[in-house]
């Protein structure tokens, strides 16, 4: 089957669950029209129907080839790669003065959902290009500004993110390539770097490679990485491409998904060193990188719910059809649809529930970053920046969770036909399972979390926040609505136990380090199942206030009731994780060592 941008379900959960509509009446986006919204998702939803949906199986299937330093995509990429920057969808958000359009980025994120749930592996690769423009717009001189930043916001050239080394995966301060400053005032790189998405392809006549290296004078660790600039071919004074950079493509990976999207190790150095620019200060690398990283990291949640979204409508539409069993009480013969049992009931719910609450707290980061950015107060600025700083870690890591969890239950839906290739059940999973890994693994979001983020300013956001989340509870609880059932209730609840938790992880993260780290991982499922529970019921309410411009707003109550009753009522026992199973895992040597 094809796919269809739930373009309804994404309004609700951008104006309503995220605040994008209470943002722009606040004035925190200037000028921009609310209502353009629809039309461009409809549009973006027509364009991933059309173009991308169709080439995602014969990516999976053609793959890639690494020939002569040079990788070809799947038949029929390129094209449609010309076609998406032709129609204007990698401008989306960029900066007007290089070309962009200029809408929000939580307009933009709506869409990434929408490429990754299409096609998860095309729509990769204009997501690394989104975050190299952003670290080139906030730390590039205006020479490279110049040369690079059009061509990139119109998707004319593409850009990478190289972090990872054979031994400098997830600690960066171990990386080993090496830069040497030159008398013109640019340097020379030289090394390897690994798992390059996107390192190399045929889609685009050149590539911005944004690559990180250490001078030979610089400090150890972290502290001593620069960021560099490093064009696939060098640009001529006129603008046109000149000889190709000591930058190729010495391999790809044979990979469990992602299929299409090249992962390539990058070798720079066989002809002297690739001409490199320095972006930003040297030494100061990670902090041009974190620019990227924090943008990318919103991405993969993205696709996250992407891939969930695409698993859930395929396994709806296979329980429509497959026949098997007869329901409940039923007599006579023939066979029924297996969407008249109730458990294949319960996991379609559960994957729409997940897939839903994981969207809008996307959503809701992206309309964090962009009040961040956009809005005149700086007091309104700062506590947007600190909102958007303490959901990118669970909209990375809840999100990619998620798109697992719903990938696999649509397999399982799928029966023994999922565990088939022909039906996409399989693809789908396995496409799905590297989002939990890339861009910083889920445990090191679920760290950031509890010794960043939660013990920034004493928890301060974390507890201005479960106050609004408390407010939306309230509003359930005095709806007096029977249909809500135990919403309410339930959700009262998760937020006590998430309440309790942070203080108990507050207390601990400095004196008893070890013991907040073990429970660092079910902390943030905790706060992902408590938050997406909350805000599915703002959802549900404004759906109700909206009547029938929101469709049918029964719907989107028994969703959020769904959740709260099956999901969230599960906070109790990650609350007791957290605080009561320090001691097993930290003495688990016994088992694991002995």
């Amino acid at each position: 089957m094809t796919y269809r941008a739930p373009v309804n379900d994404m309004l609700l959960a951008l104006n309503h669950g995220a605040g994008l509509q209470a943002a722009v009446k606040a004035g925190h986006y200037g000028d921009f029209d609310g209502d353009i919204a629809a039309a461009v998702l409809e549009e973006a939803g027509k364009f991933a129907s059309d173009v991308l949906a169709p080439l995602n199986r014969v990516g999976d299937e053609h793959g890639i080839k690494l020939e002569d330093k040079k990788v070809t995509t799947a038949p029929g990429w390129p094209d449609a790669y010309q076609r998406w920057i032709a129609a204007g969808w990698n401008a989306v958000s960029g900066p007007e003065a290089f070309g962009g359009q200029g809408l929000p980025l939580a307009i933009n994120a709506v869409c990434t959902e929408i490429w990754s749930a299409s096609n998860i592996a095309f729509g990769l690769c204009p997501l690394l290009t989104l975050s190299a423009i952003e670290a080139l717009d906030a730390h590039g001189c205006d020479e490279l500004k110049k040369i690079y930043l059009e061509k990139l916001v119109s998707g004319e050239w593409t850009g990478t993110m190289q972090l990872t080394e054979p031994q400098a995966g997830s600690d960066v301060g171990a990386l080993r390539s090496r830069a040497e400053r030159a008398p013109d005032g640019t340097y020379r790189i030289k090394g390897t770097k690994i798992f390059i998405t996107y390192g190399d392809h045929d889609m685009t006549d050149n590539i911005v490679h944004f690559v990180l290296a250490r001078l030979p004078d610089a400090p150890a660790g972290t502290k001593g990485i620069s960021l560099f600039l490093i064009p696939k071919f060098m640009v001529n004074a006129d603008g046109s491409l000149g000889m190709r950079n000591d930058i190729y493509p010495s391999g790809v990976e044979h990979k469990l998904g992602m299929h299409a999207s090249p992962t390539c190790t990058m070798t720079m150095g066989d002809h002297g060193g690739a001409v490199g620019y320095l972006i930003g200060e040297e030494n100061r690398g990670m902090l041009c990188m974190f620019t990227m990283m924090n943008q990318a990291r919103l991405g993969v949640g993205l696709e996250g719910v992407g891939i969930a979204d695409r698993a859930y409508q395929q396994a709806l539409a296979f329980a429509q059809e497959r026949r098997q069993g007869r329901a409940a009480g039923k007599k006579g013969d023939g066979m029924d649809p297996i969407i008249v049992h109730p458990d294949v009931k319960r996991m379609l719910m559960q994957m729409r529930a997940l897939t839903a609450a994981a969207r809008t707290i996307c959503y809701a980061t992206a309309v964090a970053m962009d009040v961040a950015a956009r809005a005149t107060d700086a007091r309104v600025r700062g506590d947007a920046a600190a909102r958007a700083a303490l959901l990118t870690p669970i909209a990375k890591a809840f999100s990619t969770d998620i798109g697992n969890e719903v990938s696999s239950l649509g397999v399982q839906i799928h029966g023994g036909m999922g565990f088939i290739e022909e039906t996409g059940a399989a693809q789908h999973y396995r496409d799905a399972r590297i989002t939990a890994i890339y861009e910083g693994t889920n445990g090191i979001q679920s760290i950031d979390l509890v010794t960043r983020k939660l013990a920034a300013n004493g928890g301060a956001s974390v507890f201005a926040l479960l106050d609004e989340l408390a407010g939306i509870v309230s509003r359930v609880e005095a709806s007096n609505d029977p249909a809500f059932g135990t919403t309410g209730a339930k959700l009262r609840d998760a937020l006590g136990a998430l309440e309790r938790t942070s203080k108990w992880l507050l207390e601990h993260v400095t004196s008893a380090p070890n013991e907040a780290l073990a429970g660092a991982t079910p902390y943030l499922r905790l706060f992902g199942s408590t938050l997406g529970g909350c805000m599915l019921a703002g959802e549900a309410l404004a759906a109700r206030d909206l009547g029938e411009g929101a469709g049918d707003p029964a719907r989107y109550v028994t969703l959020a009731r769904f959740f709260a009753e099956n999901i969230t009522v599960q906070a109790g026992a990650l609350e007791r994780t957290v605080m009561d199973s320090a001691e097993a895992v930290n003495g688990a040597d016994a088992v694991l060592l002995g």
